[in-house]
């Protein structure tokens, strides 16, 4: 072998260590920002790291029923789709208690009910543990591993499992705030192609119909010319009925996501009007909200968002949404040196003072405080309905 081919079949295999990396880390990237990868992921983990013959997740799909979707290392497809109820099998006992549950052997077990005896036959399974997969304080999954003959498994497989679900857990946080990040950013462009459709389609639309009108008007000796004006006159006004569906449908937007959209376009239109970079961030899906409590928090923003514009010479703002204190809170974050002199505070300015007196009616709060970097944060909080303090 020449030097020359020498170094260049090393550099094809460092290129292909980097490239191998590189899908790795998008593969893993994927996982935490996709629900179905993350929990298709963790059944292959379970076999990988534990070491047992089979892994496989359920998903919780009613508050007392799970069932098994996710499967790595089985042979048959028994266990696909099962669905497994509250205190039913060792999946349904885990959802019963919260808490692991393990057999040495499946179908002799007296642990635990034997509805699923025969799909556990079908795929020769015998002994297995089931843990909870916890997203915050509830059970959204439970995470299975199983060989295919008796076992006495121990604590370190129990802690190693959990530690899976743990992960698992932490993934599907991320996953389900990147989809609403997704949905939050459909549904305004959905506003924004309303806002344009409107704009031209509507105002074109318009102008015709009065065009016609007015022809219509002025020819009064032409019978035919009289007839197809008639006819281009309904033309227009099915189209117009047809663009406002059209309008209406993508204006529809369910509860929960209205705010987070709105909150958006606000960040969107101070970016536009100021050429101050703004950011909009959902933490996690927030609980439903009446019309007063949204209407505070959206008030809470636009005037947190107008007092940087006039004050706080900021370079960056960030407005957070996110569920607290059985409740929901904005946060409004710049990082500016304005508002020297002042001690900001719930009564700073009439409009602060007014979002105050309106939080404390619906038992929340609206606080500004001063950060150490010199920047401002806003936070507005309210209770869920039906939970004031």
């Amino acid at each position: 072998m020449t030097a020359k081919r020498q170094v260049a079949e090393e550099l094809a295999a460092e290129h292909s260590a980097v490239l191998g990396g590189l899908l790795r880390e998008r593969e893993a990237l994927l996982a935490t920002l996709d629900r179905v990868a993350a929990l298709n992921g963790t059944a292959r983990l379970i076999r990988e790291t534990i070491g047992t013959h089979s892994g496989f997740v359920a998903e919780i799909t009613a508050p007392e029923e799970a069932v098994i979707r996710w499967m790595s290392g089985t042979r048959t497809d028994a266990l696909q789709d099962l669905a497994v109820p509250i205190g039913q099998g060792i999946g349904g006992r885990v959802l019963a208690l919260g808490r692991p549950v393990r057999v040495n052997d499946y179908v002799s077990s007296p642990s635990i009910t034997h509805q699923f005896d025969a799909q556990v036959r079908g795929e020769g399974l015998a002994a297995m543990i089931a843990v909870p997969i916890v997203n915050g304080t509830e059970t959204v999954a439970i995470a299975y591993a199983a060989m295919r003959e008796r076992r006495d498994f121990g604590d370190d497989a129990v802690k190693s499992l959990e530690a899976i679900a743990g992960e698992a857990g932490r993934a599907l946080k991320l996953a389900s705030v990147a989809e609403a990040d997704r949905a939050t950013a459909l549904s305004a462009e959905r506003l924004r192609m309303q806002s344009a459709l409107h704009d031209s389609v509507g105002a074109l639309l318009f102008s015709i119909g009065v065009q016609v009108r007015n022809l219509h008007e002025d020819i009064s000796d032409n019978p035919a010319l009289e007839s197809r004006l008639r006819r281009l006159e309904g033309d227009v006004s099915a189209a117009s009925r047809a663009l406002r569906e059209s309008l209406l449908a993508l204006s529809e937007s369910s509860p929960e996501r209205a705010l987070p959209v709105e909150l958006a376009e606000h960040c969107r239109s101070f970016q536009a009007r100021c050429g101050v970079p703004a950011r909009f961030v959902q933490l996690a899906p927030v609980p439903r909200l009446d019309a007063e409590r949204t209407g505070l928090l959206v008030a809470a923003v636009r005037e947190g968002l107008l007092n940087v514009e006039k004050h706080a010479d900021a370079l960056s703002v960030v407005v957070s949404l996110l569920p607290s204190e059985e409740g929901v809170q904005v946060v409004v974050a710049d990082d500016g040196a304005g508002h020297r002199g002042e001690e900001p505070g719930p009564g700073t300015g009439m409009g602060l003072r007014s979002l105050a007196e309106r939080a404390a009616r619906l038992g929340g709060r609206v606080s500004l405080v001063r950060d150490d970097d010199d920047g401002c944060t806003l936070r507005a909080w309210v209770p869920e309905p039906c939970r004031r303090r």
